[in-house]
């Protein structure tokens, strides 16, 4: 890429980001009743995400292979989840789930 065509596209991305973080604030701001549709997404959208991390860590997985394979994988996302239906934290519970995960493969 040239540098303008670089800097052009810095700047797209700069005023998308900016419009999709002020959007919301000037479409409903205070006072203003958000539709329940957008209230459906917002209690929705967290667990799509984590259900589509689950099946992309989770794609490859042969239980054919040796035990050390897949048990490191299967084991931290166990600790995930039990860790978030705990503690009801998504990033303890992920990152707990990575740290369990890596020690896993390492060991």
């Amino acid at each position: 890429m040239s540098r303008n065509q670089l800097l052009i596209t810095i700047v797209i991305a700069a005023f998308a980001t900016g419009l999709c973080r002020f959007l919301p604030f000037l479409l409903f701001g205070t006072g203003k009743k958000i539709p329940g549709f957008f209230r459906y997404l917002g209690d929705m959208l967290p667990r799509a995400a984590m259900a589509m991390l689950l099946v992309y860590c989770l794609k490859d997985l042969s239980f054919a292979g040796p035990l050390s394979a897949w048990a490191p994988a299967l084991l931290g996302a166990a600790v995930s989840a039990l860790l978030h239906l705990w503690k009801r934290n998504m990033l303890l519970s992920i990152l707990a789930g990575t740290c369990v995960y890596m020690l896993l493969i390492r060991l």
